[in-house]
């Protein structure tokens, strides 16, 4: 199962060198301008984003732009898990070190209750709603603790037919690419 995770892993990898950054950011800002459109979205007061590495679908204009109408909760990566942190602006992000991912300063959120919406980066996902994440568990440790809506994000080239599961994993409530979302 391991081995096999990792040859996906890769093969995204490869998939993702082929996409210039251009393309990415076109493609990122027409699947969050459809996903802005959703109504769990639209109602949710408290949102769980993440702060985009290069090769993720770039988050960081869309959480500039709705942090002043909604609670916006940005990881923050504190050993082997992720600790939550309210975004109040760019001003107030550090480099963190892990993977060097802006991350914001502040006191840690711990009321995962409050938190109606997420929106939670793959590699990959499968219209079941299955994720393979960078392997390193973070959202396994996470997901478990949230009672939110859940949807998975990723680019069109991304999504694989079936995803190897294991017990621990958590299913998206939805996945989304460019194209809308994955039926």
């Amino acid at each position: 199962m391991k081995e096999l995770k990792k040859q996906l892993r890769k093969q995204i990898a490869q998939e993702k060198r082929r996409h210039g950054i251009t393309e990415l950011i076109t493609k990122s800002a027409a699947l969050l301008e459809k996903l802005e459109q959703h109504p769990k979205f639209a109602s949710a007061r408290t949102v769980l984003l993440y702060y985009s590495l290069d090769d993720e679908v770039q988050t960081h204009d869309f959480v500039e732009k709705w942090h002043r109408q909604k609670t916006v909760l940005l990881p923050v990566v504190k050993g082997d898990e992720l600790e939550l942190r309210i975004y109040t602006g760019r001003q107030n992000l550090k480099t963190g070190e892990a993977y060097h991912i802006e991350e914001p300063t502040g006191e840690a959120f711990t009321a995962y209750e409050k938190i109606d919406f997420a929106i939670i980066p793959g590699v990959s996902f499968d219209a079941r709603g299955n994720r393979l994440g960078r392997g390193k568990g973070y959202y396994d440790k996470l997901l478990p603790l949230l009672h939110s809506y859940n949807i998975g994000i990723c680019y069109n080239f991304q999504v694989n037919e079936k995803l190897p599961v294991e017990p621990f994993d958590r299913r998206m409530d939805e996945v989304w690419t460019e194209n809308g979302i994955l039926k």
